[in-house]
């Protein structure tokens, strides 16, 4: 999986997840205030992640993630850790 399926797939469960337009998920946004997260949020995202990447995240991994990149960025790292 490249790097434009990585975001593909994680924005497609975004919207779908939290109801949000594609529109307003952009590399550079703040993730937690787009989407309104709360911890349950998280755990949310957590779960889809792992189920659809088949990495797992852990707590230390979010303080680095504030835009929709350092998801990416994350998810492209650990992904391909374990491909």
């Amino acid at each position: 999986m490249n790097r434009e399926e990585i975001i593909q797939t994680i924005n497609d469960f975004l919207v779908d997840e939290f109801e949000v337009e594609q529109s307003i998920i952009t590399p550079d946004a703040n993730m937690k205030q787009t989407l309104d997260l709360d911890s349950l949020d998280y755990v949310d995202l957590v779960v889809i992640i792992e189920s659809n990447f088949g990495v797992k995240l852990e707590g230390k991994d979010f303080e680095h993630i504030h835009t929709f990149n350092d998801l990416y960025n994350v998810v492209e790292s650990k992904f391909h850790a374990v491909a």
